[in-house]
C-alpha cells in the first residue's frame, strides 16, 4: 500500500470516529487528521532515527535504539524432572509454558480468542486500521494508551518484553507512548511478510499470559480445567479467552464474578459474530465456570522427593551439556523446557520419607537421614531427611541437605564413625592379610609415634586413650568387624598401612583431605581414620557401601539417566562411571563378614533389623554419639541411615538427652543398630518385597583357632574373643 493510499485510508476510518475536543481545539479536524495520517505513515516508512530525529522528544531513544526486527527465540518452557517410571518429580521455569502447534489447539478456543481480541484477524494486515486509530485518537485526548492492537501487534509487543534483556528495554517495551504503538506497528508489519495468519495466531497463543502463572493455551487448559488445550469446551474457551486482556483482574480463581461476567462477554460476541448460536451463548452464561484446578508448582520445595529433586537441580547446574557457566546452565534449565529423566523410585522415596520421619521429628534436635544407590550401576533411588524443605525455622524447615555431599547440599556431613571399618577390612584383604588375622585386643591400648604413615612417608604423632565399647580380648578379622572392636581395627590400620587404608576409602569416593606438609597439617591420614572421624554424607556411604555389594565396583552416584531438549532430542544420555576397586573375592569376603550382623547374634538382628532375604550391614557411633550410623545392603540396593543430633543452629549435639518424638534417648540407646536401624528397617522391609531374593557369592571365610588348652586352663574358657556388646563403638 503506497503512502498516500494509506493516508486516504486512514482519513476514511478516523471520520467515523468521536474526535478528541481536547486536542482538535483551534484546528481543523481535516487537518488534524491529516497530520496524524502522516505521523503514522512517516513512522512505518522512514527509519527510527530520522523519525526521533524529526517528531516530539517523547519518542524515547530506547524505544528507538530496539532491534527493528524481532529475534527468532523459542518461548521460555517448563522443564519436567521425571522419576524413574515417567512420573512428575518437579517443575522447573521462569515462565510456565508447553508449547504447541496450532492443531493441538481446540478451534473453538481459536475462534474465541480472535473474536474478542481481533475479530477481523485473517481479513486485515499486520494493521487493524479502524482499531488503531481509534487508540490513537484518544491517546492523544488524554495521554493514556487504549487497546485497537491487532493480534499480530499484541505478539509483537509481548514478544519484545521477553526478548528484553535489560531494565531500559524492558521499560522501553512498555511505555505509555504513542512512539512506542508506532513501533510496534512497523514490527508487525515485517512479522506478518515472515509467517503466515495461522502461525502467528500459534505464537500468539503460546505466548499470551492468561494469569495466576499460567503462559500459553496449554498451561491454561492445565491448570484452569485440567484438560489439554485441544478439549476445551465453548465455555472453557470463553474463559480463557477473556483473560488475556487483563489477566489478573479477571483470574477466575481469585475474582470469580469477574471472571463470570468476561467469558460470558466473549460468548455474547461470539454469538454477534455467528462463530456460536444465541441460544447456545444464552444457555452457557447461565452456567459456572467450572475450575479444576492443576497446579505446577515450581522447583522442589512441594515435590514428594524435596531433597531428591534439589539434588538432581544442584547436580544440573554443575552438568557442562548444559552451558558453560552456573548462569547459562540455571538459564537453560529453567527456560529450555527440557525433560530430566532421573533414576529416583518414587515407591522407595515413599519409604524413605515415611522412615525418617517416623523416628525423627522435624523439630527435633536431631535430623533423621537416608540414601539408596543401586549397586553395579550408582543410580540413586532416593533421598530423604526428618527436616522438610522450606524456609519456617519454627517448623524445622531448612534448604539444608544434608544427605548429599555439600557441593550439593551445603552441610558439611556427619562423621562415618566405625562404618569406615568396612574400608580398613578390603585394604587389609587387597594385602593379602587373612580373615583369621587375630589380635589381642584389650580395652584400651596406645599406639606410639612411628607406627602410621602417609603415603609420602610422614610418620604421624601416638593415638592415645584408644577405648573399647563392645569388648575385650583376641579377636579375628570376621570377630573384630561384626563387633566392631576399636583396638582390633587399630592394629589392623597399622598392619595394613595408614595410606593404604585411606586410599581405599578415596576409591570407593570418600572425600579424602591431603596432608600440608608446610603447615604441618596431616589431612585425612590420622590414626584414628578407620574409626571415622572423616565428615560424610549417607550418599557417600550408600555409594561406598554399593562397591563389595555390587561384587567389587565402585560407581559414581548417578542421579539423572538422560537430558532431551525441547525437541525430543537427546542433549546427554549418562553412562555408568564404574571402576573396580577391590577383587570379587575381597568383596565375597567383606559380605559374607558383614552378613553376621543381619543373623541371629547380630547387632542388626538383635534390633529387629532382619530381612526376608540375603542382606548385610555395618553400624556406626561416634564420640558422644552425635551421630548413629547403620548402613545395611543386599545385592540390589544399598540403604545408608544415619541420626545425628543437630542444635538449631545445625550444628552438631550429643543424642543422649535428646528427645526423638517426645522420647528422650539415653546413652545406651544411642547405637547405630538401637537407633539408625530400626530407621533404615522401617524403609528397607517394605523395599525388600520387591526386591529379589539375590545372593551375595560364597566364599569361604578363615577365622582364628585359639590354641588348645588342658583341662587347668578350664577357667580361662569363653575369654579368649571377648564379650559383645549390644551395639558397635
Amino acid at each position: 500500500m503506497a503512502w498516500h493510499e494509506m493516508s486516504d485510508s486512514i482519513k476514511k476510518v478516523a471520520e467515523s470516529e468521536p474526535r478528541p475536543a481536547s486536542k482538535l481545539g483551534a484546528i481543523g479536524s481535516l487537518a488534524w487528521l491529516s497530520v496524524l495520517a502522516g505521523v503514522i505513515v512517516a513512522a512505518i516508512f522512514i527509519p527510527g532515527t530520522a523519525f526521533m530525529a524529526s517528531t516530539s522528544n517523547k519518542v524515547s531513544k530506547d524505544i528507538v535504539d530496539l532491534p527493528l526486527a524481532l529475534q527468532d527465540l523459542p518461548n521460555p518452557q517448563t522443564t519436567r524432572v521425571l522419576a524413574s517410571n515417567g512420573r512428575r518429580i518437579a517443575y522447573f521455569y521462569q515462565e510456565n509454558r508447553q508449547d504447541v502447534p496450532l492443531e493441538r489447539i481446540a478451534p473453538v478456543m481459536q475462534e474465541a480468542i480472535i473474536s474478542i481480541e481481533d475479530y477481523r484477524f485473517y481479513e486485515h494486515g499486520a494493521l487493524d486500521l479502524k482499531g488503531t486509530l481509534r487508540a490513537l485518537m484518544n491517546n492523544a485526548a488524554d495521554g493514556n494508551t487504549q487497546g485497537g492492537s491487532s493480534i499480530t501487534q499484541q505478539l509483537v509487543k509481548l514478544t519484545l518484553v521477553q526478548q528484553a534483556a535489560t531494565k531500559e528495554q524492558r521499560a522501553a517495551a512498555t511505555e505509555v507512548s504513542t512512539a512506542r504503538k508506532i513501533r510496534e506497528l512497523k514490527l508487525a508489519i515485517n512479522y506478518e511478510k515472515k509467517y503466515d495468519k495461522d502461525e502467528i495466531l500459534e505464537h500468539y497463543l503460546n505466548i499470551a499470559y492468561f494469569g495466576d502463572g499460567a503462559y500459553g493455551v496449554n498451561a491454561a487448559a492445565y491448570h484452569y480445567f485440567s484438560v489439554s488445550p485441544d478439549k476445551l469446551s465453548t465455555s472453557q474457551a470463553a474463559t480463557l479467552a477473556g483473560l488475556v486482556q487483563n489477566p489478573e483482574q479477571h483470574n477466575p480463581r481469585v475474582y470469580p464474578e469477574r471472571a463470570l461476567q468476561r467469558r460470558n462477554t466473549v460468548l455474547g460476541v461470539m454469538a454477534r459474530l455467528g462463530k456460536i448460536t444465541r441460544a447456545e451463548a444464552d444457555q452457557l452464561s447461565t452456567t459456572p465456570i467450572g475450575l479444576k484446578i492443576t497446579s505446577f508448582p515450581n522447583g522442589c520445595v512441594d515435590s514428594s522427593a524435596a531433597f531428591s529433586c534439589d539434588y538432581i537441580r544442584r547436580y544440573l547446574l554443575q552438568e557442562p551439556a548444559l552451558g558453560d557457566t552456573v548462569k547459562q546452565r540455571q538459564a537453560m534449565l529453567e527456560r529450555g523446557g527440557l525433560t530430566i529423566k532421573s533414576n529416583i523410585d518414587l515407591s522407595m522415596q515413599k519409604h524413605v520419607n515415611d522412615a525418617v520421619s517416623k523416628y525423627v521429628a522435624p523439630t527435633d534436635k536431631a535430623l533423621g537421614a537416608m540414601a539408596l544407590v543401586e549397586p553395579g550401576t550408582g543410580k540413586v533411588r532416593a533421598l530423604g531427611q526428618s527436616r522438610p524443605m522450606g524456609r519456617d525455622k519454627k517448623k524445622g524447615q531448612t534448604f539444608l541437605n544434608y544427605v548429599v555431599p555439600k557441593q550439593y547440599g551445603d552441610a558439611n556431613g556427619f562423621q562415618g564413625a566405625s562404618t569406615f571399618k568396612m574400608f580398613t577390612t578390603a585394604a587389609a584383604l587387597e594385602e593379602g592379610i587373612p580373615t583369621s588375622k587375630s589380635y589381642n585386643s584389650p580395652q584400651t591400648m596406645t599406639i606410639p609415634t612411628g607406627e602410621y604413615f602417609d603415603c609420602d612417608g610422614n610418620g604421624t604423632g601416638a593415638w592415645e586413650n584408644l577405648k573399647n565399647s563392645t569388648g575385650a580380648g583376641t579377636f579375628d578379622m570376621v570377630g573384630g568387624l561384626r563387633k566392631s572392636i576399636n583396638t582390633y581395627f587399630a592394629q589392623l590400620q597399622r598392619d595394613v598401612g595408614l595410606c593404604e587404608t585411606v586410599t581405599m576409602a578415596k576409591k570407593m569416593g570418600i572425600p579424602i583431605t591431603e596432608p600440608d606438609t608446610k603447615k604441618g597439617e596431616p589431612g585425612s591420614y590420622v590414626p584414628s581414620f578407620t574409626l571415622g572421624v572423616t565428615d560424610v554424607s549417607p550418599l557417600h556411604m550408600a555409594a561406598a557401601y554399593a562397591a563389595p555389594a555390587s561384587g567389587g565396583t565402585y560407581c559414581e552416584p548417578a542421579p539423572i539417566s538422560e537430558i532431551i531438549d525441547r525437541s525430543g532430542k537427546t542433549i546427554k544420555k549418562y553412562k555408568t562411571d564404574c571402576k573396580r576397586v577391590m577383587s570379587k573375592e575381597t568383596a565375597a569376603k567383606v559380605n559374607a563378614i558383614l552378613v553376621g550382623l543381619q543373623q541371629p547374634g547380630g547387632f542388626g538382628h538383635s534390633n529387629g533389623t532382619a530381612l526376608p532375604i540375603p542382606s548385610a550391614a555395618k553400624t556406626g557411633t561416634n564420640d558422644a554419639a552425635k551421630a548413629v550410623w547403620y548402613v545395611g545392603y543386599t545385592p540390589e540396593l544399598v540403604a545408608a541411615s544415619t541420626i545425628a543430633g543437630l542444635n538449631s543452629k545445625g550444628q552438631p549435639t550429643a543424642l543422649p538427652g535428646t528427645t526423638l518424638r517426645g522420647t528422650e534417648i539415653t546413652f545406651g540407646q544411642a547405637g547405630g543398630s538401637s537407633l539408625a536401624g530400626p530407621q533404615w528397617k522401617a524403609a528397607m522391609g517394605p523395599i525388600s518385597e520387591n526386591l529379589t531374593p539375590a545372593k551375595f557369592d560364597s566364599v569361604t571365610l578363615q577365622t582364628y583357632q585359639p590354641p588348645q588348652r588342658s583341662r587347668g586352663d578350664d577357667r580361662d574358657r569363653g575369654r579368649g574373643r571377648g564379650r559383645g556388646g549390644d551395639d558397635d563403638d
